[in-house]
């Protein structure tokens, strides 16, 4: 067996899609002839815990969690904590970009390094191995490289420089994250993405990178949980139309929900046959607009679900819906949902920029396409899903397609990836 040491903040019982990657990583690792121990955090407040999903990592992985002094470890008291409002979500990321470079794990990953540093000199590790975000982690990554000279790889599940979500407050704060990243990508010995377009997008912006530093393995979907996932039962012929995640920034329920309230004024007949499921952490947004279109009849909403929870409603749903809004490179994002959609087999609506996600749903072969703002062709599509349901004629995706994304399959991509590293180290 290869042993790997594996950095990851977001680890259960933490919830949420950002979990998802690395526990099916450390899931099927061992059965590919590697050994992972997890460097992770402590007890922390955050919006989402599914204890559950532990049960998944074999007995044989040892998990340290180390404690810094962030602000999910200061909230650790609290448990799970409430999704904050958009504008207070907003102000809290801005402060935090504005004092924290690159973000504000720093103290976490500086207690980490104690802790890594403590094993890898008791240990004999065949490479590390660090996902982000936090970005934090990657400099921890290549202090470790430097120190103890393991390869190192790490793994962006999104762009550190260049970052949709990131609003850099002066020219400095753009310099330097820029400058640390650099300098990661410099020690790294293999950098993995989620989509072809943050290759592109690395490769244009750090000329010193080829495409053999950078291997694609894109999210996916873990035929385990729809095994064991029930299906629920209907308790009538309406349609049902699923969301799993949660709203920020540019993805936001809003133009759906614009286009339902239209379909709803102009096909009431119609619009009463639909309900619209949403499942996840949701700030008060989703609630208000419901209410401002006056489609209580019609959204259910579930909250956080547990994992194979959620799966369950996925596999019980007749279509999925997904939006990414337009935003600074909105084309590089790679969202985890659409992947897991892809398991269930399920038509898909799909409101999405142009670029790699957009890519990846037109290929599925199931995917009712349009742009997430054009309110009135989301209303026609909706139109022409429920027809489609009426007469039990949705399109059937590629079944070739959908196999390239299960996690055991990705997570043996990978594993043979890491052996060629360690073979040419």
């Amino acid at each position: 067996m290869f042993k790997v040491l594996i950095i990851a903040y977001y680890f259960p019982p933490m919830g949420l899609s950002g979990v998802q990657r690395i526990l099916k990583f450390v899931k099927y690792l061992p059965q590919n002839n590697w050994q992972p121990t997890v460097i992770t955090s402590a007890e922390t407040g955050y919006f989402a815990h599914d204890p559950e999903l532990l049960k998944e990592v074999d007995k044989s992985v040892q998990i340290i969690r180390v404690k810094g002094n962030e602000l999910n470890a200061k909230l650790s008291a609290f448990g799970t904590i409430k999704m904050p409002g958009e504008m207070t979500r907003k102000l809290i990321n801005r402060i935090n970009q504005f004092f924290y470079i690159p973000d504000n794990k720093v103290s976490w990953a500086k207690k980490a390094l104690i802790e890594a540093r403590k094993l890898l000199l008791n240990e004999q590790f065949d490479l590390i191995f660090v996902t982000a975000p936090p970005f934090s982690a990657f400099q921890l990554g290549a202090k470790l490289k430097k120190e103890f000279k393991i390869p190192l790889a790490i793994d962006y599940r999104d762009l550190w420089y260049g970052n949709q979500f990131s609003k850099y407050l002066t020219p400095y704060h753009a310099y330097k994250h820029k400058k640390l990243e650099y300098r990661v990508l410099k020690e790294a010995d293999k950098i993995f993405v989620t989509n072809r377009r943050i290759k592109e997008y690395q490769m244009e912006t750090y000329k010193f990178l080829d495409s053999n530093d950078i291997v694609i393995v894109p999210h996916g979907y873990d035929p385990a949980d729809f095994d064991i996932a029930p299906v629920i039962k209907k308790k009538n012929n309406k349609m049902i139309l699923t969301y799993t995640g949660s709203f920020y920034e540019f993805i936001t329920p809003k133009y759906l929900l614009k286009a339902f309230a239209l379909l709803k004024k102009e096909k009431k007949e119609i619009a009463d046959n639909i309900d619209l499921y949403f499942v996840g952490a949701q700030t008060k947004e989703l609630r208000k607009l419901t209410v401002k279109y006056g489609l209580e009849d019609n959204v259910k909403d579930f909250g956080y679900l547990t994992h194979i929870e959620s799966v369950a409603k996925i596999k019980s749903s007749d279509v999925l819906w997904l939006m990414v809004g337009k935003g600074k490179n909105d084309d590089t994002i790679s969202s985890g949902k659409l992947f897991e959609y892809f398991g269930s087999r399920k038509p898909v609506l799909a409101c999405l920029p142009e670029g790699a996600l957009k890519s990846y749903a037109k290929q599925y072969g199931a995917t009712y396409l349009t742009d997430p703002d054009n309110i009135e062709y989301i209303k026609e599509l909706l139109l022409k899903l429920y027809a489609d349901y009426q007469a039990n004629s949705f399109p059937v995706p590629s079944e070739e397609y959908i196999e390239k994304f299960r996690r055991d399959f990705l997570t043996e991509q990978l594993a043979k990836e890491l052996q060629f590293m360690v073979k040419n180290n």
